[in-house]
């Protein structure tokens, strides 16, 4: 089977690509996209408003979809073209400190998927003011066919831990199919203020986000009721592992819905908000034990999917991050202890 390849962007002629079976059904601009991944999404928008962009010879909208064995032509690109910049993590130096920092924090690799261990603080994609990212930094990596490195899922940019990366378009779809089915597990660890008065439970509510926050430009979820406008069904399993008396308790989460910090607006609904998170902590009442830093206790420990090739399970588990293995001596707590996590359903019943 042909893959698609990824496509130089300086090129005074025109072009015309054909949809390979691994593209088949993107939106035709994130075909470009992926095809030129240094081409700048608003010069796309304009090659496709002018009829720049043909798809089978005729115009085309930027929410069309493109099938295999189409033809796309485009237009002539030059990389000092007004609205087409480099790729966003720099130049073949940059590349290679890209590389090598993704080699540094792979935790599992084979042709197909990496599963990554990303550090707290590092964002997973770029937004305004935000330049060093890890979607960027997959730029630096291609499968041996030349396709780029995508991303499957994603994690908060304060959330460490277990992060999957597709090789391929093929093996991205397939991942992302797997997830819309659940069949992806994810277990989060967390240390909570507070113990939950159920030690083993479930979270079932409706996420929104929240207008006032919106308000001033913060990204916010809000508990809503069903109907209300924009709101989610979010589920959550929860266990707690170990406690240090009343004040704090470890935490493992299974969420079944992967909503936008789900996990975190959980924790605040039930009355355990989780320690250092500045956006959902809201017990007045509580105060950080010494020792502990004052930085989001959230991480992705581990993550089980089928592999899209059907070569077996992938299961991959991250190390706790720095602060939070301080966090976990401070309270002697022993990371090597059973997770009864792991026997929470893993779909959604409501």
């Amino acid at each position: 089977m042909k893959a698609a390849t990824t496509t130089t962007l300086a090129t005074a002629k025109v072009q015309t690509l054909t949809v390979a079976p691994d593209e088949d059904g993107m939106r035709i601009d994130r075909f470009l996209t992926a095809r030129f991944p240094g081409l700048a999404f608003a010069r796309v928008q304009s090659m496709i408003r002018k009829g720049e962009l043909r798809l089978d010879g005729g115009r085309i909208k930027a929410y069309a979809k493109v099938a295999q064995g189409q033809a796309v032509r485009v237009p002539p690109l030059r990389a000092d073209d007004d609205g087409v910049k480099p790729t966003s993590m720099g130049g073949a130096g940059a590349g290679n400190k890209n590389r090598e920092f993704i080699a540094s924090i792979t935790l599992w690799e084979d042709d197909d998927v990496l599963v990554l261990n990303k550090p707290m603080g590092l964002a997973v994609q770029g937004g305004s003011g935000t330049e060093r990212h890890i979607d960027g930094m997959l730029e630096a990596i291609t499968a041996k066919d030349g396709q780029r490195a995508r991303l499957v899922h994603r994690l908060d940019k304060d959330t460490s831990g277990c992060l999957l990366i597709a090789k391929t378009r093929f093996v991205a779809a397939a991942l992302s199919k797997t997830f819309q089915t659940r069949a992806a597990q994810k277990t989060y660890w967390a240390l909570v203020a507070g113990v939950p008065k159920v030690r083993q439970g479930r979270v079932s509510t409706y996420l929104a986000k929240d207008e006032e926050a919106q308000a001033v430009h913060e990204a916010k979820m809000k508990i809503a009721e069903h109907g209300d406008e924009g709101a989610q069904h979010a589920l959550t399993y929860y266990a707690v592992i170990e406690k240090a008396s009343r004040l704090t308790a470890w935490v493992s989460l299974k969420p079944v819905t992967g909503r936008t910090h789900q996990l975190r607006a959980h924790m605040a609904h039930i009355g355990n908000p989780i320690i250092g998170d500045a956006k959902y902590f809201d017990r007045n009442d509580w105060e950080l034990l010494p020792g502990l830093q004052n930085k989001l206790h959230l991480m992705a420990r581990r993550i089980r999917v089928p592999h899209p090739r059907g070569k077996g399970l992938i299961d991959v588990t991250a190390p706790l991050p720095p602060h939070m293995a301080q966090s976990w001596a401070v309270l002697n707590f022993d990371a090597d202890r059973y997770d009864p996590i792991d026997d929470a359903p893993g779909e959604d019943r409501r």
